[in-house]
């Protein structure tokens, strides 16, 4: 049995979709049983847990020929991110109460980076399971492509796309939700043993520009990335509703100034097939 949390998402439901077309027995864990009916209608085991729980994660663990965790985004965090340490407390606890044979951890890229941003929660997970007495994969994967399905509507209706991401000729290093699903799945069959790091890109790296051209293309109209100006950007996400946008804005400075990066040699990383425009052109029919 392989289990499976965040099967809600595009992560973890391209991985349980991998697995299930693999033969393998799955074991979709969610926090609302309605949302598990898609899951349990696919074949799959349905076990309700929060990731706040650690003996319902551990009865859903229990028996696991390996387990993927992905830490539930928290994108406004408390100050020492507070919520991110207790949910992480649980999920040691309950890896090694189950003893899962494996267990794969979606981390990010810049996991090693020493600054602080938003991303320092994936380097909290890094640490708190990185001794677990069972093999530990933690797959680092570049800027998701899915992020563009934000510029979907602007780029539509008003032929633009606004850019954190800057410059706008930067070269960004993205990766395609479908391919960090499908290696995940592969890691979570595998024998292995330790820990290791797994980092994650796409055919090549990819810029503001090279996104809104994709987008033109696609359309078949005019549309083009125009910069958010850094010191917009406080006020911008406070009015937004963010408490706390700090952390976010330190992330994106990471990747802006490029302390945000992988940390192994390239010519370890895997590369995904998956180019930008089948993902744009998949965003813009399910905007549709």
């Amino acid at each position: 049995m392989y289990v499976v949390t965040g099967i809600t998402g595009k992560v973890g439901g391209e991985i349980a979709r991998n697995l299930l077309k693999a033969g393998r027995a799955v074991r979709a864990v969610v926090r609302d049983l309605r949302k598990g009916a898609i899951w349990d209608d696919l074949g799959c085991d349905v076990a309700l847990a929060d990731m706040n729980d650690a003996a319902a994660m551990t009865s859903a663990f229990k028996s696991a020929a390996g387990v993927f965790i992905l830490l539930p985004p928290t994108f406004d965090p408390s100050l020492g991110f507070p919520e991110t340490r207790a949910i992480v407390a649980a999920i040691r606890q309950a890896l090694e109460a189950a003893r899962p044979r494996r267990v794969v951890c979606l981390s990010t890229i810049g996991a090693q980076a020493q600054r602080p941003n938003l991303l320092t929660q994936l380097a909290m997970l890094e640490q708190a399971a990185g001794d677990l007495p069972m093999p530990v994969t933690f797959l680092r994967p570049a800027w998701f492509m899915e992020n563009c399905s934000w510029d979907v509507a602007s780029a539509r209706d008003a032929g633009v796309i606004n850019s954190f991401l800057q410059p706008l000729d930067k070269a960004v290093p993205m990766v395609a939700t479908a391919y960090i699903g499908r290696v995940a799945a592969e890691l979570l069959q595998e024998n292995g043993s330790g820990r290791q790091v797994v980092e994650l890109e796409g055919p090549t790296r990819i810029t503001p520009n090279q996104i809104a051209a994709t987008f033109a293309e696609l359309f078949g109209h005019p549309v083009h990335a125009e910069v958010v100006p850094r010191q917009t950007w406080e006020a911008l996400f406070k009015s937004q509703g963010m408490k706390n946008p700090e952390p976010r804005i330190q992330m994106l400075d990471g990747f802006n100034e490029g302390w945000i990066e992988f940390e192994q040699d390239p010519a370890s990383r895997r590369k995904g097939r998956v180019e930008l425009k089948e993902v744009l052109g998949r965003l813009i029919s399910e905007a549709q």
